[in-house]
């Protein structure tokens, strides 16, 4: 089995769901009683939130903080499907440093937030010998599966489409460019866009695929302790 490369918080539990309160807010049951719970999963999380089904939370690492649970995954039929969307960010750190991320090989360092233009992506990596050239890399958090297809997004994403734009820009200019796709769930055979979510991304992610940009989708190895990181899906052929 994958090494756990990410685990959860001491003290986190699993609850019960309730219901979702606008965006950021989840209502759960622990231990008879409701509390409230913080997600920074803004998608829709499409099939994945039902009334009675059980939730992984975790303690929230800032004594201060208004709610004090964060939710780290869901499980609605038994698996574990992981939402939280800092996941993958983190993720591309820590398996390049445990060298389980083979598409980095050769490349000395990871920035983080590295700013481009008017924006920030979520990684570049650096040659420091001068040899390879600069990676640009963004992380997208997958827990949409349709037809054993691992899909992004899960909602409308103008980001998204934003971040397709950049990325095919920097590769334009000679850049080798990445999305890093990190697919919280074990259902998906292979990866493809949302067409049927945003058929806009959809059609402009396979342009990025033919100017250049890279598609690494991976798929986590989850538990209930924590993440690693498994198998690289194959890119679904574009319709």
């Amino acid at each position: 089995m994958s090494k756990m490369l990410i685990l959860y918080p001491e003290g986190t539990r699993e609850a019960v769901f309730i219901r979702r309160f606008k965006r950021f807010t989840v209502y759960a049951e622990l231990d008879g009683e409701v509390v409230g719970v913080h997600t920074n999963n803004t998608g829709s999380m499409l099939g994945l939130l039902r009334p009675g089904q059980k939730i992984i939370i975790s303690p929230a690492q800032n004594p201060d903080r208004k709610l004090k649970w964060t939710l780290e995954a869901v499980k609605p039929h038994g698996e574990i499907v992981g939402v939280n969307t800092s996941v993958p960010n983190r993720m591309l750190q820590l398996a390049f440093e445990a060298g389980q991320l083979s598409e980095a090989k050769g490349y000395s360092t990871l920035r983080r937030e590295a700013k481009v233009g008017k924006s920030r992506l979520d990684g570049l990596f650096v040659d420091e010998s001068g040899v390879l050239p600069d990676l640009w890399v963004e992380c997208k958090n997958v827990t949409l599966v349709e037809d054993q297809v691992a899909c992004f997004p899960d909602a409308q994403t103008e980001r998204g489409r934003k971040h397709l734009v950049e990325l095919m820009e920097l590769a334009a200019k000679g850049y080798r460019v990445a999305l890093f796709f990190f697919v919280q769930r074990n259902d998906g055979w292979c990866f493809g866009p949302a067409d049927f979510v945003d058929p806009e991304y959809a059609e402009l992610f396979y342009k990025a695929v033919d100017a250049g940009v890279e598609c690494w989708a991976y798929e986590a190895v989850l538990s209930e302790q924590g993440i690693g990181i498994g198998r690289r899906l194959p890119l679904a052929k574009c319709p």
